[in-house]
């Protein structure tokens, strides 16, 4: 195993990742437009490519492992300290550019999110709205009688 493999295996991810943000935001134009068939077609989508992601996150893995043995799990600042120069720096951008792709896929998610929320609320309110109202139990006259004032009394008992 050597450093193009590992930088092979970033790249590949980063690939994967731009994918899945781009899908991410295709995603947001179909929860807005309300289309609940794309929403499963491209949640199959982005399945396959999480997986696609672990699986190379899972090479990438055995690469830094072989690339530093002395490390359990070794992480990318490890690998940086073992590499040659021309190495790290582009190990450097490429994880750089992960980081940036990984952003990018959170806001959208975050975004999507929120829209699904909303669209939950709406239901919801809807639901609501056309559901029948129970009657109000409260103790009180019946249906159609109303309340009998009862004379006052006054404050003070004006026979004593």
């Amino acid at each position: 195993m050597s450093a193009e493999a590992l930088l092979e295996s970033m790249t590949k991810l980063i690939r994967l990742h731009k994918s899945l943000s781009e899908l991410s935001a295709r995603k947001t134009g179909i929860i807005k437009a309300g289309d609940t068939e794309a929403l499963s077609q491209i949640l199959k989508e982005e399945q396959t490519h999480v997986a696609a992601i672990r699986r190379i996150e899972n090479d990438r893995q055995k690469t830094a492992a072989a690339l530093v043995p002395g490390k359990a799990n070794p992480t990318i600042s490890d690998c940086l300290e073992v590499l040659s120069l021309p190495d790290q720096e582009k190990l450097a951008g490429l994880t750089e550019e992960l980081a940036e792709a990984i952003l990018h896929i959170k806001e959208a998610n975050d975004l999507n999110q929120q829209l699904l929320d909303q669209s939950l609320q709406y239901i919801n309110v809807s639901m609501n709205l056309m559901r029948p109202q129970p009657e109000n139990i409260n103790y009180g006259p019946a249906a159609g009688q109303q309340n009998k004032q009862l004379p006052s009394q006054g404050l003070f008992n004006s026979k004593a």
